[in-house]
């Protein structure tokens, strides 16, 4: 069973409310879009008063008979023209003004994914978050592109020609509200069901994507335990679920359209009728009444595409409310009001400040956490960390030494007792400022597609802008290549690295680096992002014993005067450490220096013979 929790989706008032800032941003545009629809909707409505005069003529015997006709033919033939061209000159800016609305959500939306805290992505897994990039952004795209326009199309003209029907008689303008109860009931069966039915569709299309990303991701673990059966069952679960979810929205639709297709045809019979009576009693001319009755008949289009169109519009809608959740997402903390209490931001510029940051030390007191609320996976942790101290964090496995490690990198908040780096807790700072201090290295790496030197330059130091044209990362900070070659050279990866290339294409399209360079990338990050602090969780497992060792005594001597909290099986990495904290079953049992803790006799001693194969 899944223990992932989905990202919240905004509650609708606000998605209302986002969606009209978006469209009000560009008054002008919006302005211009709306005018040009409403001068297409205005020609269209001089047909039907042209005919209808000319059968007025023609009944009272006026006119000059097959003159009038050309004429009337002629005038009509002309606001036709006139009125595609209108439409055609709205569709364009509304498709302008739609696409600028959209790449700006669209950017929001970027800055908010990755202004998540990694903790959130976690809980929340892949499967949510990779629909809401991908499905729910060419959701709405599609409801921006052809949906919004043409509703904002209908819509105008429907108002438009409400206005028409007033203006050529009142009394005929009251049969179209035959049909407003009817629109009305069904109208609000339909809006009070449909957008939980369209959240539970989407949020279907999440759980069928988490579920086969987990099966991909883990599929040597799926065959080694024989679990293809299980997978393939849960893969069928989530289809069964995403078809009953798409069934219902179906079903709503099914019961709503036939509805509203029969209520808006009835206004036609009910204003020939109705007319023809008003005309009989002198109530309305002939011509007010052939005029409404094919204004009236011209509703029904855009009625039709407003109806049509209601589906995509719910259904935008409701991949805006599970894009706009994203922003919505809880945050392990607030950014802190001050600054560590040692010195000034690490961020900054300032050198002394800088130097300042290298001398914070962290402190845990009290800590406990728990990834389901009745179990606690560290169980009342108390340490404190010196400034420059190097420590190793041992233990057999499921001890609790990678969440340990997840809580001093400020990942995970504890749920009890306090984490913090010179006197700040972790969980107040912001995610761009704990990055300036505390870095975590995990034995998960990634190549990301571009270049070699755009791999090394995504953890330089200063912001890195948004992707510039014929880049894969976007634009590089100002960082010498003597600098990353420095920094290629202390994890051991220069030869290769120049050999390939700083220009050689990497990741998807590119160059395949084999796991052990894959990591050596990923050390080389490290040294350029140049925190005062380093987590480092089994950062050298992918490398034989022989090059992590020759790896971590470089690393060690470049790595100097920082804090580096080392979290390994490796028990070598434990001997060159200031201190060894021992982690069984969510505590630290042992604490001190290497020799120490052998001398004792103890857990720690029992790991180190076993390690050298006396035991």
């Amino acid at each position: 069973m899944s223990t992932h929790t989905s990202l919240p989706v905004a509650p609708a008032r606000d998605t209302r409310a986002y969606a009209r800032r978006l469209a009000l941003r560009h008054p002008r545009e919006l302005t211009a879009v709306l005018a040009l629809y409403a001068l297409a909707a205005g020609c269209g409505l001089v047909g039907p008063r042209l005919l209808g005069d000319l059968v007025e003529d023609t009944r009272d015997g006026g006119g000059d008979g097959g003159g009038a006709i050309a004429r009337t033919a002629l005038l009509i033939c002309v606001f036709v023209i006139v009125q595609a061209l209108l439409t055609q000159a709205a569709t364009y800016a509304s498709a302008r003004l739609g696409e600028k609305v959209l790449a700006e959500l669209r950017e929001r939306f970027v800055g908010d994914v990755l202004a998540l805290p990694l903790a959130t992505v976690e809980r929340a897994g892949a499967g949510d978050l990779v629909t809401r990039t991908i499905r729910d952004v060419e959701v709405l795209a599609g409801c921006v592109r052809r949906a919004v326009p043409a509703t904002m199309t209908a819509l105008v003209t429907i108002a438009v020609t409400f206005g028409a029907l007033f203006v050529v008689g009142p009394l005929l303008a009251f049969p179209c509200l035959i049909a407003v109860p009817v629109l009305w009931a069904a109208s609000r069966w339909f809006f009070g069901r449909s957008r939980e039915a369209f959240l539970r569709q989407s949020a279907s299309y999440a759980r069928i994507t988490e579920g086969l990303t987990e099966t991909v991701e883990g599929a040597r673990t799926v065959e080694a335990l024989r679990l293809a059966g299980r997978r393939a069952e849960r893969t069928d679960r989530d289809i069964a679920g995403s078809y009953a979810a798409e069934r219902h929205t179906i079903g709503l639709l099914t019961v709503f359209l036939p509805i509203v297709d029969t209520a808006y045809v009835l206004p036609v019979a009910a204003t020939l009728v109705l007319g023809g009576l008003f005309a009989l009693h002198g109530m309305v001319s002939l011509a007010a009444v052939t005029a409404a009755t094919l204004y009236v008949q011209q509703l029904l289009g855009p009625v039709d595409t407003v109806l049509y169109c209601l589906g995509d519009l719910q259904a935008g809608a409701a991949s805006l409310a599970r894009l706009r959740g994203v922003h919505r997402a809880p945050a392990p903390g607030a950014p802190a009001s001050g600054a560590p209490a040692s010195g000034a931001d690490a961020s900054g510029t300032d050198a002394s400040a800088v130097a300042a940051a290298r001398h914070r030390g962290l402190a845990l007191r009290g800590v406990r956490y728990a990834y389901r609320e009745d179990r606690d996976v560290l169980r009342g942790i108390d340490l404190e960390i010196e400034p420059g101290e190097r420590l190793a964090v041992v233990g057999p496995s499921g001890a609790g030494k990678s969440t340990l490690g997840r809580l001093l990198a400020g990942i995970h908040a504890p749920r009890t007792g306090s984490v913090t780096v010179g006197g700040v807790p972790l969980a107040e700072l912001s995610p761009d400022r704990l990055r300036g201090q505390v870095a975590l290295v995990t034995q998960e790496t990634y190549v990301f597609a571009g270049t070699l030197r755009e791999n090394l330059l995504i953890a330089a130091p200063g912001p890195v802008p948004g992707p510039g044209p014929g880049r894969g990362l976007g634009p590089e900070p100002g960082v010498a290549d003597a600098e990353l070659e420095r920094a290629l050279d202390a994890v051991g990866a220069r030869e290769w690295a120049l050999e390939l290339g700083l220009d050689a294409r990497v990741g998807a399209g590119g160059a395949a680096l084999a796991p052990d360079r894959v990591q050596q990338l990923s050390l080389a990050r490290l040294v350029l992002a140049d925190p005062h602090t380093l987590v480092l969780d089994e950062a050298t497992s992918l490398l034989d014993p022989r090059a992590a060792r020759r790896l971590e005594r470089s690393l060690a001597a470049l790595l100097g005067g920082r804090t580096v909290i080392a979290i390994a099986h490796r028990l070598h990495t434990a001997h060159d450490a200031d201190r060894v904290a021992v982690m069984e079953n969510g505590r630290i049992t042992e604490l001190g220096p290497h020799d120490e803790l052998v001398a004792r006799g103890g857990a720690y001693a029992a790991l180190w013979e076993s390690w050298h194969g006396r035991t």
